[in-house]
């Protein structure tokens, strides 16, 4: 009994990290200015790509957090599927073929809240445990 102690002694910190809920994976909120309905994951998808620019009629205009970031990681891989280096490859054959350019960018949460709620139109993702009261949620996992 206490060799197996010592011999799994070493492995008790990735045991911790693989059962502890990881910080920040609560959930994804999609928030938008507008009282737009509720979305797919698939108009999600298509809005982050550029491929819907409209949502019943009201001009939409998708916004990201920079490259890199952790919230970022999370949303791609859980919205498109894509890990950074595909969903810049993507923009960057998309841009030079004059298909669009890629969503804004802006640095942290509170500036993508602020952003959403005095820019008709525009959708964004946040940490979930983040969205204020009376924010219009488009979906959220």
């Amino acid at each position: 009994m206490i060799r197996h102690t010592i011999l799994l002694r070493p492995l008790l910190p990735l045991l911790l990290l693989l059962i502890a809920p990881v910080a920040g994976a609560e959930g994804i909120a999609i928030i938008s200015h507008d009282p737009l309905p509720r979305v797919d994951t698939t108009v999600i998808r298509r809005l982050f790509t550029g491929k819907v620019v409209e949502i019943r009629g009201v001009s939409v205009s998708p916004i990201n957090l920079p490259a890199g970031h952790p919230l970022r990681t999370r949303f791609l891989a859980t919205f498109l599927g894509q890990d950074e280096d595909h969903y810049t490859s993507y923009w960057t054959v998309r841009r030079f073929v004059g298909l669009g350019s890629p969503p804004v960018e802006l640095r942290t949460s509170a500036e993508v809240i602020a952003y959403v709620r005095t820019n008709p139109g525009a959708v964004a993702y946040i940490d979930a445990d983040e969205v204020p009261a009376g924010m219009n949620i488009l979906q959220q996992k």
